[in-house]
């Protein structure tokens, strides 16, 4: 008996209205998520990533195509679906602790259970110690820590991540996704990130979802069949990692050779270059 896929994105088509009609931000989306799976997702900007997570976490609704969750169709936000946004977005009049404590508000869980989650969490994302503080006593990391603590405090199915480390310097960046996987590898918990790093998405992922330019397509999934604790610096990582970037080159390519000549001459230096991210 074949298993139902944690995550259903069937045939899905997501429209906005502007001026003068509509634009197309993804078009025709199919992609199968397994239960405890780590998918990223990379592409060019406007590609319609980020409007892919909101679909999967219930945050946008309003889509052709279904989108299900452990069977049941995704019609708004849940419990069962956690989020962690490109900045942390805590409030800056609560501590650190009530702003994870957030994330249990609708729960139900008796007071002493929910304070009992809080502190397991602040020692899961390494900030016990300032529990007391204050965000605007945090660095940028630290903050970013405290918004995954709250994503995962209720112990969601799935945990989604839009370019969480973004803003982040490069030392920070390295230590959190490092901090990330650990936390996959204890909890178990289904994540999908969304990135514009390359190096990211092929460190962090059981599979590297690359989409087209706009209007979003899925153009190819590639998969990182290598053990963990990852190397960065291992061959085999550099391999995967070249072919999702010559991937993504060629969606590059095919833009630049719909621009008009003049366009193209102005980007033509910049177009050559080795891609390592997308901004």
């Amino acid at each position: 008996m074949t298993k139902v896929p944690h995550i259903q994105i069937e045939n899905v088509t997501r429209k906005f209205q502007v001026s003068g009609g509509s634009l197309v931000a993804l078009d025709n989306v199919t992609l199968d998520i397994a239960e405890g799976e780590f998918v990223t997702i990379v592409g060019a900007s406007g590609c319609g990533k980020s409007t892919l997570l909101r679909l999967g976490a219930g945050l946008d609704t309003n889509h052709e195509g279904s989108v299900i969750h452990a069977g049941v169709p995704v019609d708004g936000p849940s419990l069962d679906r956690g989020m962690v946004f490109q900045e942390p977005r805590l409030f800056p009049w609560l501590t650190v602790e009530r702003n994870i404590a957030l994330g249990l508000e609708n729960s139900g869980l008796p007071k002493s259970e929910k304070k009992q989650l809080v502190a397991q969490h602040l020692e899961l994302v390494g900030l016990t110690a300032f529990a007391k503080a204050y965000p605007h006593q945090l660095s940028g990391g630290m903050a970013q820590r405290a918004g995954i603590a709250r994503g995962l405090v209720n112990r969601p199915d799935v945990l989604f991540l839009d370019e969480p480390f973004g803003a982040l310097d490069a030392i920070t960046k390295t230590r959190l996704q490092d901090e990330l996987q650990e936390i996959w590898a204890k909890e178990r918990i289904t994540m999908v990130l969304v990135t514009h790093d390359v190096d990211e998405a092929v460190y962090l992922g059981d599979r590297v979802v690359i989409m087209s330019p706009r209007p979003g397509r899925i153009r190819e999934i590639v998969e990182v069949n290598l053990p963990r604790p990852r190397v960065r610096t291992a061959a085999t990582l550099l391999q995967v990692r070249n072919r999702v970037l010559n991937s993504l080159n060629e969606t590059t390519g095919a833009i630049d050779r719909e621009r008009p000549a003049a366009v193209f001459e102005e980007s033509a230096t910049v177009s050559k270059q080795p891609i390592t991210a997308f901004a």
